[in-house]
C-alpha cells in the first residue's frame, strides 16, 4: 500500500497576543492577522491609538478594520501619513488631485484583476513600499476574499541547509511583463512609460523587528542572480510553492468599507478573482519604504 505524505510542513507557532490600551485586537489566525476594534479610522487618532495599531500591525502582519464608514481620500491618507510618507504607484490609476491614492476596480471589461498572483506590493522599485491600507467600498455579492501569507514563517520553515544556500543571494524584480499590458505603455501626456526593476536580497532583514524574511514573489521575481537560467528557476519554483503553504495564511471575506492595513515587507498577498462578471472597487494608499537589506 502506498503510503500518503503531507505535502506541507505544519508550522509550530502561534503569535502571542500584545496588551493594548486603547483599542481591541483579535487574532484570526495562529500565523497571521488580527481583527482590530474600537478605532474609527475617519477620525484622527490619538496618539495611544496610532501606538498600538503599529505595535499590532508589527505583531500581527496584517490588520484587518471592520465597521468603519466610507473613507474620504484625506482620511486615508492621513491614515497613512501615520507610518510614513505615501508611495505613489509607478503606472496604476489614482484618483484627481490625489495622486497617493490608487483606484482598484475590477468589473465585467476588465482583463485582469488588480492582486492576482501571490506578491508583495511593488517589489520592483529600488525601495518597495513598507505598507498598504485599503478600503474595499463596493463587493460583488459572493467572492473576491484576499489572502495573506506570513513571510517570516515561510523563512523559519526552510531547512538549514535551504538558508545557507539562499543567504547573501540575489533576486532580479521586474515590472516590464506585468504593467504595460495593464497600464498601457504611455502617460496620460503620451509619455512612453519606464517600468521600474530592482534587485533585492532573497531573504531580507525586517528593519524593525530584526526578523528574516523571504523576499521573492511569483508576481515580480524573474531570476535570481549568479545562478544558471535552469538552476534559477529551479529553485524559484521551489520557493513559490513554498510560500503558497495554507499554514502561513489567513483569509479575509470582506464586507464593505472594510480595511486591511498589511506590512508588505513581510507578507504577500493575493486577491481571488472569482466573481466576474460583478464588480469589485476599493481604494488603496502606500507607505514609503527603505532599500531592503540582508544582515545575516
Amino acid at each position: 500500500m502506498m503510503r500518503a505524505t503531507a505535502e506541507y510542513s505544519i508550522p509550530r507557532r502561534t503569535i502571542e497576543p500584545g496588551t493594548y490600551s486603547s483599542i481591541e485586537v483579535s487574532p484570526v489566525t495562529p500565523a497571521i492577522g488580527a481583527e482590530v476594534r474600537g478605532v474609527d479610522l475617519a477620525l484622527p487618532l490619538s496618539e495611544a491609538q496610532g501606538s498600538d495599531i503599529r505595535e499590532a500591525f508589527l505583531r500581527h502582519l496584517v490588520l484587518f478594520f471592520r465597521d468603519q464608514k466610507r473613507l474620504a481620500p484625506e482620511d486615508q491618507i492621513r491614515f497613512g501619513r501615520m507610518f510614513g510618507p505615501l508611495h505613489i504607484h509607478p503606472a496604476a490609476p489614482h484618483l484627481d488631485r490625489f495622486p497617493e491614492v490608487m483606484i482598484i476596480h475590477t468589473g465585467k471589461e476588465s482583463t485582469y484583476s488588480n492582486g492576482q498572483g501571490w506578491h508583495s506590493d511593488v517589489s520592483c522599485e529600488a525601495e518597495p513600499p513598507l505598507g498598504t491600507m485599503l478600503q474595499v467600498q463596493h463587493l460583488p455579492q459572493s467572492g473576491g476574499d484576499t489572502l495573506f501569507a506570513n513571510m517570516y514563517a515561510a523563512y523559519d520553515d526552510l531547512s538549514e541547509g535551504m538558508k545557507q544556500i539562499l543567504a547573501g543571494l540575489v533576486a532580479v524584480h521586474e515590472s516590464e511583463h506585468v504593467y504595460p499590458q495593464r497600464f498601457g505603455g504611455q502617460d496620460k501626456s503620451g509619455k512612453v512609460r519606464v517600468y521600474p526593476r530592482a534587485e533585492h536580497p532573497v531573504i531580507r532583514t525586517h528593519p524593525e523587528t530584526g526578523k528574516q524574511v523571504l523576499f521573492v514573489n511569483s508576481f515580480f521575481t524573474t531570476r535570481i542572480k549568479g545562478l544558471e537560467p535552469a538552476e534559477s528557476d529551479a529553485l524559484l519554483q521551489f520557493l513559490f510553492k513554498h510560500v503558497e503553504n495554507p499554514y502561513y495564511q489567513v483569509r479575509f471575506r470582506w464586507q464593505p468599507n472594510d480595511v486591511a492595513l498589511w506590512d508588505n515587507r513581510c507578507a504577500q498577498h493575493i486577491a481571488i478573482w472569482d466573481y466576474w462578471p460583478n464588480e469589485r472597487t476599493g481604494y488603496r494608499v502606500s507607505i514609503k519604504g527603505d532599500r531592503p537589506f540582508y544582515r545575516g
